[in-house]
């Protein structure tokens, strides 16, 4: 029924699959793997896109390998060994390996930042390396301890301040919050900025950022995942929300409703089952068009596109001011 009443035109659709998901998996891969997924993205100076994606091996250990491609659709060049392999002789919190980068162009530092989970006893942390070409990365370490993930950096500094939107699991609950730095290395002023409702809500118990913000002149611009335990399992669907752009913590906005959710065969099925997850997204030359790149069912990475100004109407349509976490 639900699927009926969206190609009828009941609910809006903001985002289109491509119709030749999924646009990666093991199988386009030059050496062995078991899965690959939750990508994070950028265009590169020359207009390529680059995909640096979590492949996990058949240990269950995952590395991050890019994949380039002109159109940012197919034709993909993938890097024929790991891009980034986990360190646990320097980085011992990665003993356990690193997943979900997100990428951000920094323009003051003329580099890009990759914020990535770092997965060891503790449990999973925020790591930051920085890079300017996607070959040689400095890693910057631990910037956030466990139990912590879903990160990203926004691109410039607020005032003085750099700052880091992240997940970290507290007594309060899987919420999403706000930290800022001088220097990228120490943090502080910790805020949380949005918390998971409760009860039957398709984001109840526990959010996360998804991709990088996306600064629009109204404001940053988030979508973020919610988790519904259901009888079957975990349940992983996308809502919107905007925040204030001199001063994100500040919630200007959140969707009720979900609008993206797991559908095809391929999010459906699969390693994990019924994920939709993103980690990155690249911006047209018409600074509308979004290509958002997705995990589906942690086994293969998809495709779909929006525009930026329709999420933006729909979310004044269909969300309410502030937080409204219940």
């Amino acid at each position: 029924m639900g699927e009926a009443k969206r190609k009828n035109g009941y609910y809006q659709q903001l985002l289109h699959r491509y119709p030749g998901n999924p646009i990666l998996t093991a199988a386009d891969w030059p050496y062995a793997i078991n899965t690959v997924f939750n990508a994070g993205a950028t265009r590169l100076p020359d207009g390529t896109t680059l995909l640096l994606c979590r492949v996990e091996d058949r240990r269950g250990i995952s590395h991050f390998c890019a994949a380039r491609s002109r159109n940012g659709v197919d034709g993909w060049q993938i890097d024929p060994e790991p891009t980034l392999l986990p360190d646990p002789v320097n980085y011992p919190e990665e003993v356990w390996g690193i997943e979900d980068p997100r990428i951000v162009y920094v323009p003051e530092l003329g580099k890009y930042a990759v914020t990535y989970t770092s997965y060891s006893y503790g449990g999973p942390g925020v790591s930051l390396a920085l890079t300017e070409d996607f070959r040689h990365f400095e890693r910057i370490g631990v910037v956030m301890p466990p139990e912590d993930k879903d990160a990203a950096l926004l691109p410039r500094r607020i005032g003085d301040y750099w700052a880091l939107i992240h997940r970290p699991i507290t007594p309060q609950g899987a919420h999403i919050w706000i930290s800022y730095s001088p220097d990228l290395r120490h943090w502080g002023s910790h805020k949380l900025i949005l918390r998971a409702r409760r009860g039957p809500w398709w984001d109840a118990n526990k959010i996360g950022l998804s991709p990088p913000a996306i600064e629009t002149p109204e404001g940053w611009l988030i979508l973020y995942h919610g988790v519904r335990q259901t009888a079957s399992g975990s349940l992983y669907r996308l809502g919107l929300a905007l925040f204030d752009l001199h001063t994100p913590e500040n919630c200007i906005l959140r969707s009720d409703e979900w609008m993206f959710g797991p559908e095809e065969l391929y999010e459906r099925e699969g390693d994990v089952a019924n994920v939709v997850f993103p980690c990155g997204y690249t911006i047209a030359d018409d600074g509308d068009t979004i290509y958002l790149y997705y995990g589906g069912a942690d086994t293969c990475i998809a495709l779909a596109t929006g525009s930026i100004r329709q999420m933006l109407e729909w979310l004044k349509e269909h969300g309410h001011p502030g937080d409204h976490g219940l």
